[in-house]
């Protein structure tokens, strides 16, 4: 890659925010469901060898829409040694409803989807033309993928240690999210959702609040 085409991930999402901030979702492509599926032995000028995390520009508001059509299109044209992961980035926030506080997820990063894949030019107007993207985020519209620090600072490949044998009535400590550190006691657990319903202190009274288990740490 040429010098002067190396640009932050920043540089690019503010370039492409730029060029499509009058573009309205409605004119959202969609893929041909009927389409025949990607000739993977007719491969353009770039295939690469290894998984890499790559950005995706979408609709405002279509990042779900996206994300669903895309692992529909993973299923259906059976791309899973090719495409591994599809995230959303989100953070959880705490909010009140119907009397009880509860963390949701909320987006960091409106309009953009991380892909992680062996990308190759075959399948690039897959891609594109699912319903909801507006294309990849790089140089010229050619995908970039992310580097090692971006990586890292974003947490896409953070390792997670799940514990399963969290309790009704075990103290827990908070080790992520906006109650991280705190110390509470589990009032639920919910195995199968991997979530539990812990009893903290905020704003000087108990509260009850619902945290994955990702979230926290058996003491």
């Amino acid at each position: 890659m040429e010098e002067k085409e190396i640009e932050t991930l920043d540089t690019l999402i503010e370039e492409v925010s730029e060029n499509t901030k009058n573009i309205e979702a409605d004119a959202a492509s969609s893929i041909d469901v009927d389409a025949p599926p990607p000739d993977l032995s007719q491969v353009g000028k770039r295939m690469d060898t290894e998984m890499r995390w790559y950005v995706l520009h979408t609709f405002n508001g279509y990042e779900a829409v996206a994300e669903d059509n895309l692992k529909k299109v993973v299923e259906k044209y059976k791309l899973h040694d090719r495409i591994s992961e599809i995230f959303i980035p989100t953070e959880e926030t705490v909010v009140e409803k119907r009397g009880k506080k509860i963390l949701v997820p909320v987006r960091t990063m409106p309009s953009y989807i991380f892909i992680k894949m062996v990308y190759g030019d075959d399948l690039w107007h897959t891609i594109t033309r699912t319903r909801g993207i507006t294309g990849f985020v790089g140089p010229k519209g050619r995908p970039l993928p992310l580097t090692t620090k971006e990586v890292v600072d974003m947490k896409l490949e953070r390792k997670v240690n799940i514990s399963v044998d969290i309790a009704v009535g075990d103290t827990i400590q908070v080790i992520d999210g906006p109650l991280g550190g705190q110390t509470a006691v589990v009032g639920a657990v919910d195995a199968g959702a991997k979530k539990c319903t812990v009893t903290v202190t905020m704003f000087g009274r108990e509260t009850t609040v619902e945290v994955t288990f990702t979230q926290v740490k058996k003491l």
